[in-house]
């Protein structure tokens, strides 16, 4: 039993990171554990997550299980965790409790407990002493390593606890399931050393570190054979990529490198101001499959606040990043992340942050009640705003965010845009999409034009999505 440390998940050192290519292993005992049995995945949390899910998925598969969406016909349960705000863990310890039950008719279900929320010290401990039936938990570091402990559970029937507080490694070579066959997910990095100040990511994911260009390149070269359309560069910031690399080969080269191989399109999230370059833009701006939208967080327009959070750019340096960007880049949209009611914010503050939205207007802001995250500087801040007073003004804000998203959406009305057909709408009778900006598109067509991009005349505009039909010319 390996449990998590927040003190040692925090430690940075200089030694150079490892990168390894042959640990992942499957035992002969648990090769064909899975013939005639089924697995079902939950996932909460950002992009990184579902990556990691897809992870997950095929390394069940190795051993011969297969998926389902009907968590009651599972053999296997996996609960993937986010650990990014308090609404994220009630959400975790009610499904908790879900599967709890399911077990009381289902008593040979295996459950794995794994992601972000078992890299925290107190989930880990809670997950030991009141959880006792869950089966398997294990953290960011080591998904490589499931059938290790699927094994080693099948002969002690004990509960497995490995979650690692270490800088981390860069493990290449483990398998992906990819969850659609026209967009893909690619890490070009894991782990934050930026340690805002109410943030858990650098505690739950580790160091600071970047796989190297050429594995990261074989990787979207054999997305582009298989016949995929849009690929994602991923990491917890990936302007910062290949800082840690000594080779003079930054997000600037990986991009453009990416773009010349050619998939239709390539998008990358996420980005912090810190470290967003001249040259970055300029890649983004002169390749055409590089696609147009930006998401960039302010997390607030108060330079107090911000000082606060450690985010280390002011609101004037972000405004400046921000007009950098939509008057080189054209068509251009940004998304934003704010955060609402940080310990210490005041009114003055919060007006600041609704004039930086209505200044920039963004095409999309995705806003939050400050959630106190233990073991995070922000946990110990003083806090004297009510919750009554954050919803307040989290209402007001949304209000704003709302009208910016709308005037922007009328912008599309009656024009032709391209669209990546890639599923189901939520719409009958049509199917969604989105354009290069990441607007959402509801689509009137059949299921012959998945996986395709088509030109598409919009017909109609809401707040959060549009409605249009096939064009042609």
């Amino acid at each position: 039993m390996m449990l998590p440390n927040l003190k040692d998940a925090k430690k940075r050192t200089k030694n150079k990171i490892q990168i390894i290519k042959d640990d992942y292993v499957i035992p002969n005992d648990v090769k064909n554990v899975g013939i005639n049995k089924k697995y079902h995945i939950i996932t909460y949390g950002c992009q990184m997550n579902v990556h990691d899910s897809e992870n997950i998925s095929a390394i069940l598969e190795d051993m011969k299980y297969i998926r389902t969406d009907n968590m009651d016909e599972a053999d296997i349960i996996v609960i993937n965790t986010c650990a990014i705000r308090e609404n994220a863990h009630n959400k975790v310890v009610g499904m908790l409790g879900r599967i709890k039950h399911l077990r009381e008719t289902k008593k040979d279900i295996i459950t794995i407990f794994c992601g972000c929320m078992a890299q925290e010290e107190s989930i880990a401990n809670m997950i030991k002493d009141k959880y006792k039936w869950v089966d398997i938990v294990f953290g960011t570091h080591n998904i490589h390593k499931l059938p290790i402990y699927l094994s080693d559970l099948y002969k002690s029937r004990k509960q497995e606890i490995e979650v690692y507080s270490i800088e981390g490694v860069v493990y290449e070579g483990i398998p992906v399931k990819r969850d659609s066959k026209y967009k893909a997910w690619v890490n070009i990095m894991y782990g934050c050393d930026k340690f805002c100040t109410y943030c858990i990511v650098p505690y739950t994911r580790g160091k600071q570190r970047s796989r190297l260009p050429e594995d990261i390149l074989k990787e979207v070269e054999e997305l582009k054979k298989e016949g995929y359309m849009e690929i994602t560069l991923l990491g917890q910031n990936v302007n910062a990529y290949g800082k840690d690399l000594d080779i003079n080969y930054t997000m600037t080269n990986l991009l453009e490198d990416v773009a010349k191989i050619g998939i239709p399109r390539v998008r990358f999230i996420t980005s912090h101001p810190w470290d967003f370059t001249d040259d970055m833009i300029d890649v983004i701006a002169k390749y055409d499959n590089v696609m147009p939208y930006i998401h960039l967080p302010i997390q607030s327009g108060s330079s107090r606040i911000l000082k606060l959070m450690g985010r280390r750019y002011t609101k004037e340096e972000y405004i400046e990043l921000f007009n950098k960007i939509k008057n080189k880049i054209p068509n251009v949209a940004i998304s934003t992340d704010i955060i609402v009611g940080f310990p210490g914010e005041t009114e003055e503050d919060f007006k600041d942050t609704l004039e930086v939205v209505d200044k920039l207007k963004y095409d999309l802001a995705y806003t939050f009640i400050f959630s106190k995250r233990v073991g995070t500087p922000a946990y110990n801040m003083e806090d004297n705003v009510s919750m009554e007073e954050k919803k307040e003004r989290l209402a007001r804000l949304n209000e704003l965010v709302n009208k910016y998203a709308n005037i922007n959406n009328m912008k599309y009305k009656d024009k032709v845009v391209e669209v990546l057909i890639e599923g189901a709408s939520e719409k009958q009778g049509y199917l969604m999409g989105y354009t290069d900006t990441m607007k959402l598109v509801n689509v009137k067509c059949d299921e012959s034009y998945l996986g395709k991009i088509v030109n598409v005349k919009i017909t109609d505009v809401k707040t959060w999505s549009l409605d249009g039909e096939l064009y042609n010319e």
